[in-house]
């Protein structure tokens, strides 16, 4: 039997297979509130065995981008609430991935009374879109206080705490990809002085610090991270000591005991490789779940997970153009190809609208 779409475990919950639906930022939160569009989105998605959601910021200030979701609010959580209600009726389970991000930011994108923070008042290379005036450099963040970082660490803390009253199955925090977290971990946006700088002990402080908060919250068998060793999304350089950081990072996860760690690989578009040797280190340095992602088709997540270098895969697009990807991929027929144009617009085109394999 296929171990991919036989059932999964992952702590105390079984999933219907080991596929899980990768974040993916859509853009498709009007005013930052979920909507009935993305509650018929994810409810379409729902034969994954789990899916992680877009990412939603656990506070005003990490809403960088234009149209993402929050989960800070009331009127955000109770739309959240129906998402999680589409995708549990269909029997699906659902972990909400906390982005806040950071320096990769405009202020056009924030709220008012919202602003660009990040480890070091350094901007990030690069623009970013914004919907009242298009492409704009990123802009510069203030340095954190040490006020700013505690108040934050609680923002995490207490949005875990919204998505668990939400009915989500967990929470995963965004330690990848150039956004906040990852900020301090990496020396190049992480320039501080105090305990927060310097050695990978203290750039690590306050994911970890994090990660400490948000277990205490909701409790260790609720909290995933997705990290990227070698990612180099985002202005994050690759340097010499990384495979050392991550790895000093795999075992200080370990200690905390959470559910899993989500490593990405984003090679296969372009991105530096992962070499096999960090995955190695997570895979024997953490002993929970380990969920690979990054190009992966039925033929390479089978080998994987045969093979033991992953307990569940990943798959980001393949889901965003296939509602019906488990299906597809059960019966060995074509797959819709994603419209990328339609990634992060308005409305139903090229979110809602996929069409779905009808067997002769």
């Amino acid at each position: 039997m296929s171990k991919v779409f036989s059932p999964a475990k992952l702590g105390s919950l079984t999933l219907k297979n080991h596929l899980v639906m990768a974040p993916m930022t859509r853009n498709r939160a009007i005013g930052n509130v979920p909507n009935d569009l993305m509650v018929e989105y994810y409810g379409q998605r729902a034969s994954a065995g789990m899916i992680i959601t877009e990412g939603v910021s656990p506070s005003p200030n990490g809403l960088g981008y234009p149209r993402i979701p929050g989960v800070f609010s009331a009127e955000q959580v109770a739309g959240w609430k129906k998402i999680v209600d589409a995708v549990h009726a269909k029997g699906g389970k659902l972990f909400m991935q906390f982005m806040h991000c950071g320096r990769i930011a405009h202020q056009l994108n924030l709220p008012a009374g919202a602003h660009i923070v990040a480890p070091s008042a350094i901007a990030a290379a690069g623009e970013i879109y914004t919907d009242a005036e298009g492409m704009k450099p990123n802009g510069t963040p203030q340095a954190m206080s040490a006020a700013e970082l505690q108040s934050t660490i609680e923002e995490f803390a207490q949005s875990a705490r919204n998505a668990i009253a939400a009915g989500c199955d967990g929470v995963e925090l965004h330690g990848a990809n150039g956004y906040l977290l990852e900020q301090f971990i990496r020396p190049n946006s992480n320039q501080r002085t105090d305990q927060y700088g310097g050695s990978i002990e203290n750039r690590a402080r306050f994911v970890l610090e994090v990660v400490d908060a948000v277990i205490k919250a909701i409790g260790k068998d609720k909290v995933g991270i997705r990290l990227s060793p070698f990612g180099v999304f985002n202005d994050m350089p690759l340097y010499e000591a990384m495979e050392a950081d991550y790895s000093y990072l795999a075992q200080q996860l370990n200690v905390r005991g959470l559910l899993y760690i989500h490593l990405v690989d984003h090679s296969a578009m372009g991105a530096p490789v992962v070499p096999e040797s960090m995955k190695a280190v997570f895979r024997t340095q953490f002993k929970g779940t380990l969920i690979l992602s990054g190009g992966y088709y039925t033929v390479r997540a089978e080998s994987d997970l045969a093979s033991g270098k992953a307990d569940l895969i990943a798959v980001a697009r393949p889901f965003l153009a296939n509602p019906d990807l488990v299906t597809r991929w059960q019966a060995g027929v074509a797959v819709n190809a994603p419209d990328f144009a339609t990634f992060y617009t308005l409305g139903e085109k090229g979110y809602t609208d996929y069409p779905v394999y009808t067997p002769k």
